[in-house]
């Protein structure tokens, strides 16, 4: 089984593009909607990095292991790595 990737960026930029297999839940509602992440290590990815380091502080404050994707979809397309629209 694959790494859980959770994709907090907004609607419009999720549906553009994002890692293939990636759970969405915009930074906003991460809070409120925390019991649908799993156990386990969360790749958390945003546009840059740095929603995503935000989330991860916030995650890790709960208990929860959370490892920031530091270049975001960016990077991860800059590499020439799949996205899914």
């Amino acid at each position: 089984m694959g790494a859980f990737v959770l994709d907090v960026r907004e609607d419009d930029e999720y549906a553009a593009g994002h890692v293939p297999g990636a759970v969405h839940i915009p930074m906003g509602q991460v809070g409120e909607r925390i019991d649908e992440l799993p156990d386990g290590p969360l790749l958390v990815i945003c546009r840059s990095g740095n929603r995503s380091r935000q989330v991860c502080e916030f995650l890790r404050s709960q208990g929860r292991q959370a490892i920031n994707v530091s270049d975001g979809t960016m990077g991860w397309a800059d590499r020439g790595w799949p996205l899914e629209s």
